[in-house]
């Protein structure tokens, strides 16, 4: 008898999602993301016991059709991408086709969900993978998602979380970045009835920074902006006098994505030159726009972490920006 055996689907599914849902930050991600490329208007976040009780996310988005609704927890199952050259193209947040099936896998899930064509939305409610329920519902437009019972069934994850304070951090933060990367939509973020997040979504970015830092930290920030043939950026940075001390407070976002990059990263802090007082970073805000061909986001699971193409000249349009936006006397 042989050694070699295929995994089950739900099994399988499991796997992934260690891979791609880590924590309730990584849902939140996931399932924001997912709402945003349904171009959705307003987006409502609401947690219980920072994620791990209950995680719901309401958007007046495009929603999922009745026929596509079992599908859409199937692995690899996407309306994202078709076909090897779209790999190249990628135009959305999340396009693999493992968040939902990995997140049903770990915990329990309602959706509820209508398209502007249907008379009527559909639901769908699964738990470990398992689908218990499937049935019509008079949902309104868009998509409600309600996921319950986080890591129920891998209690060994529940042992690497941390403390539920860091993990309301993690999400408030990934939060504040996708608004940030989307001025135009409105957001707003609630835990255990406290409301941690509200933006207008009228497309005006340093409103969005006064919903976030607070209406005196935005005014402390400048308008930055700067283009070549490849790149355009835009966005907001602290003036000198205004910084913190980590880069935590560095947002970069290209094609409204949040990405980690060090090289970008030192850009940003060698456009202050000697400015900064040592172990000091600015708060800053950059959308960087560029054709799709000149970034690889699929990278790495989370998809923060991409391959930029013309990188260095990226850099140095970003150091060239931030001098030129800055006082030149302080």
């Amino acid at each position: 008898m042989g050694k070699i055996h295929e995994l089950s689907a739900v099994l399988a599914d499991q796997i992934a999602a260690g891979e791609v849902i880590e924590n309730p930050a990584a849902v939140v991600k996931e399932l924001v993301e997912n709402s945003l490329d349904a171009g959705s208007h307003r987006i409502d976040i609401i947690l219980e016991e920072s994620g791990l009780a209950t995680i719901q996310v309401i958007d007046d988005g495009s929603g999922i059709a009745v026929d596509d609704l079992a599908l859409a927890f199937k692995r690899h199952a996407t309306s994202k991408i078709t076909g090897k050259k779209d790999l190249f193209r990628v135009q959305t947040l999340g396009f693999r086709g493992e968040a939902l099936p990995s997140i049903a896998s770990v915990a329990d899930v309602i959706v509820e969900s209508k398209t502007t064509a249907a008379s009527a939305g559909a639901m769908i409610h699964l738990r470990g993978g398992e689908i218990l329920a499937q049935e019509a519902a008079a949902s309104r437009q868009g998509t409600q998602i309600t996921v319950r019972d986080l890591f129920f069934n891998t209690p060994v994850r529940l042992k690497y979380l941390k403390s539920p304070n860091t993990e309301l951090a993690n999400i408030t933060d990934i939060v504040n970045r996708l608004a940030l990367g989307h001025p135009e939509v409105a957001f707003s973020l609630t835990h255990n009835g406290r409301s941690l997040l509200q933006t207008v979504g009228n497309g005006k970015l340093q409103q969005v920074l006064s919903a976030i830092y607070g209406v005196t930290t935005a005014r402390q920030m400048i308008p930055v902006g700067r283009q070549d043939q490849d790149f355009q950026i835009s966005g907001f940075v602290s003036l000198p006098k205004l910084t913190r001390a980590s880069r935590n407070y560095i947002s970069l976002l290209i094609n409204g994505r949040y990405v980690k990059s060090h090289t970008l990263l030192r850009a940003v802090a060698a456009g202050y030159g000697s400015k900064l007082m040592v172990g000091r970073y600015p708060l800053a805000v950059l959308n960087i726009e560029l054709d799709f061909q000149l970034v690889d986001v699929n990278v790495h699971p989370t998809k923060q972490e991409v391959r930029i193409s013309k990188e260095e000249q990226l850099a140095q349009l970003i150091k060239a920006a931030i001098q030129a936006s800055l006082p030149p006397k302080i």
